[in-house]
C-alpha cells in the first residue's frame, strides 16, 4: 500500500508475503499484474495524440479501422435465428473509452488467455462480431473497447502500442517496472497471485488464467491495452502524480490540462449508475482506477493524495479486499489529509 501527492511518496509499506510458499515478504519494490489499471494508462495515450491534433474523441473509428465499417447490431431474435441492423450511429474513440461502444468484454478467439493475439488480430475479431447494444446508450464493461482503442494509436503512430507507451510515457516518466513482460529480474519481485480455496478457506497459490506462462515469453505473449501490464506501487504514484498536476511532471508536459480535466469528469449520465471518466472512475472528487485481482489506485483531488492498495487475490466481488482497501484509505486520509499528523 502507498500513499502519495502530486510531490512524491508520502509512505509505502508492504505486508504480509509476496509468496507463502517461500516465505518471501511482501515489499515496497514487488511486482504486481495490475489488469485493469493498464486501462487509464491507454486512455493517457490517446489523449496525447488527442492534443496534438491527430485525432478526435469524436471520431468514428472506421476512420482508423475500416472493417468496423460493417458493423451490426441485434433488433430481435426469431427462435435461433438473430435478426441484425446497422446501428444507429458509429462507434466513437470516446465510446471506446467510456465502455459505452457495444463492444463486449472479449470475443472466443481470445482463448486460452487474453495475450495470445497479436492486437490486429484480436482487434479485428472484435469487428466481425454483432455489437451488444446501440452504441452510446448503455454501458458494458469491455476489455475489447481498449484494445480498438490501442490499435489505433498503432495505425496512427506507424509503431506499435507497447513502444508508443515505452517512448512517451514509461520512460520519460521514470516508470522504469512497468512492462508487459516482467524480465527475470522483475519475477524476482513478483507478487504471486491467490484465490481463497473453497474447501478449507486458506489462501492457494494460482497461475493468472488470463495471462500465458511464462510472464517473460515475448514470443507467444502480446500486449493488450485492456490489462496486460505489470507495476509497482513507485511507478503507478508517478503516473498518477502527472495526472494530478494536471498532466505536467519534472517540468515536462505530457498531457495539456484539458485533456486531464476531460478524463477525470463524467461523461455518463447521471442516472446510469456507474461514473465513467475517460479511462478512469471519475466519481465526484476523486479518479480511480481498479485490476482485476484487487489493485485500486485513486487520487482525491481536494486533498491531493494517491492513495494505492496492492494485492493479488483472485475473488469473488465482496471477498476481494473492498473492506480493508476501504480502511486503509480512511486511514491514510486522517493522517496525510489536511489537518492531518502526517501532512508536509
Amino acid at each position: 500500500m502507498f500513499v502519495a501527492d502530486r510531490q512524491g511518496m508520502l509512505a509505502v509499506e508492504g505486508v504480509g508475503w509476496a509468496d507463502t510458499n517461500a516465505r518471501k515478504p511482501m515489499m515496497p519494490g514487488s511486482l504486481f499484474w495490475v489488469a485493469s489499471q493498464n486501462k487509464p494508462v491507454t486512455a493517457a495515450a490517446v489523449m496525447m495524440l488527442v492534443d496534438e491534433g491527430k485525432l478526435s474523441l469524436e471520431d468514428p473509428i472506421e476512420k482508423y479501422l475500416p472493417e468496423f465499417a460493417g458493423q451490426m447490431v441485434p433488433v430481435k431474435k426469431e427462435g435461433d435465428e438473430v435478426v441484425l441492423r446497422k446501428p444507429a450511429r458509429s462507434i466513437t474513440v470516446k465510446d471506446l473509452l467510456t465502455h459505452t461502444s457495444g463492444l463486449p468484454f472479449s470475443t472466443l478467439v481470445e482463448q486460452p488467455s487474453l495475450d495470445l493475439l497479436p492486437l490486429a488480430t484480436a482487434v479485428r475479431s472484435y469487428a466481425m462480431c454483432p455489437l451488444e447494444y446501440e452504441p452510446g446508450t448503455s454501458i458494458l464493461y469491455s476489455n475489447a473497447g481498449f484494445n480498438t482503442a490501442g490499435r489505433i494509436i498503432e495505425v496512427i503512430t506507424g509503431q506499435s502500442y507497447e513502444r508508443f507507451l515505452d517512448e512517451r510515457l514509461f520512460r520519460p516518466l521514470g516508470m522504469y517496472d512497468t512492462t508487459f513482460w516482467p524480465d527475470a529480474e522483475q519475477v524476482g519481485h513478483l507478487a504471486e497471485a491467490y484465490q481463497v480455496d473453497a474447501k478449507d478457506g486458506r489462501l492457494a497459490n494460482i497461475r493468472i488464467d488470463q495471462l500465458y506462462y511464462p510472464l517473460s515469453d515475448r514470443s507467444k505473449r502480446h500486449p493488450f491495452p485492456g490489462g496486460g501490464l505489470f507495476s509497482t506501487a513507485s511507478d503507478l504514484a508517478i503516473f498518477y502524480r502527472m495526472m494530478l498536476n494536471g498532466g505536467l511532471l519534472e517540468g515536462r508536459t505530457y498531457l495539456t490540462a484539458a485533456s486531464v480535466r476531460e478524463m477525470t469528469r463524467r461523461h455518463t449520465p447521471e442516472s446510469w449508475e456507474r461514473s465513467q471518466g475517460i479511462g478512469f472512475m471519475a466519481e465526484g472528487e476523486t479518479f480511480s482506477h481498479g485490476g482485476a485481482h484487487g489493485t485500486h489506485t485513486k487520487a482525491h483531488l481536494p486533498s491531493g493524495l494517491i492513495l494505492g492498495w496492492l494485492i493479488q487475490l483472485a475473488a469473488p466481488p465482496g471477498a476481494d479486499g473492498v473492506q480493508a482497501r476501504e480502511a486503509f484509505e480512511k486511514v491514510a486520509m486522517e493522517r496525510f489529509g489536511p489537518g492531518g499528523p502526517m501532512r508536509r
